[in-house]
């Protein structure tokens, strides 16, 4: 089924509200039957009724290769349908590739010019009444605390230009289930994962008050990045209150780079007496 398109009501004038495809939705009900074989997800928090059907912007931390399996068990436990902004690798996969297209998620080829044509589509499609979900930070975090790097001005762009409410998403745990890096550890760990189990917490938060920043204005995207981040920072601290500083669970796969680490992983790294 190809994803449903922004089209013009001819009696109104006005784009057509996006629908989620019925493939995107059977994807989203088969990760919530499958997830309890090698997790235990708990999901806390939720979006406020009336913006579950959007237009709205969800964005949440990157810590794994799992997290986007786990927030899609997640959102169906909440009654939303993201269309997600994706790294454009995935789109050129044959099978997942068309999934992804038909489910009409947005794909971002980070580091190339195509980067930035990634924005006006999710503007589009927030403005067609839909939900997208974005990784702020643009890739899986590299810090060895596994807090949120810097985040990139993409989602602050979007919002800006739009006006959508954003809700913060905060995950951990799903750094367990599949290895970062490499065929045989990411299949091992996901084999183990199945007498592991381990908890996988997503928690949506409040909406972000982004009310007083414009759209081209002066720093404004910067100060909406930060401020939006540091809403996902401060609902993923509640989810890992016995694991301030670094996470129990070490992959030995996972590079560790802290050339963009952000606020909360240099508090806690201060804190820890590392740098």
């Amino acid at each position: 089924m190809n994803a449903a398109v922004s089209t013009t009501e001819p009696t109104t004038g006005a784009p057509a509200r996006w629908q989620p495809p019925t493939l995107w939705r059977a994807v989203q009900v088969l990760a919530r039957v499958l997830l309890p074989l090698v997790c235990r997800l708990r999901v806390t928090g939720d979006v406020p009724d009336h913006m579950r059907n959007g237009p709205l912007i969800l964005a949440g931390n990157h810590i794994g290769n799992f997290d986007p399996v786990a927030f899609t068990a997640a959102s169906h436990m909440r009654g939303i349908s993201p269309r997600m902004m994706a790294t454009g690798g995935l789109f050129r996969v044959p099978v997942i590739g068309r999934f992804m297209r038909a489910a009409g998620h947005i794909a971002v080829d980070r580091g190339s010019s195509n980067a930035t044509s990634a924005v006006p589509e999710a503007v589009e499609a927030v403005r067609a009444g839909a939900v997208v979900f974005i990784y702020p930070e643009g890739r899986i975090g590299l810090d060895p605390g596994l807090w949120p790097e810097r985040p990139k001005t993409g989602l602050a762009r979007l919002a800006l230009a739009t006006g959508a409410p954003v809700v913060p998403v905060a995950t951990w745990g799903s750094h367990e289930v599949i290895a970062y890096h490499g065929w045989f550890p990411m299949l091992r760990t996901l084999i183990s994962s199945v007498w592991r189990r381990p908890v996988v917490r997503i928690h949506f938060g409040e909406p972000v008050n982004l009310s007083d920043l414009r759209e081209g204005a002066v720093g404004h995207a910067q100060r909406a990045s930060e401020r939006v981040m540091a809403a996902i920072e401060g609902e993923l601290a509640r989810l890992r209150p016995d694991e301030p500083r670094l996470p129990r669970y070490r992959d030995h796969t996972r590079p560790v780079s802290i050339a963009r680490r952000g606020r909360a992983a240099r508090e806690a790294a201060a804190k820890g007496g590392t740098g």
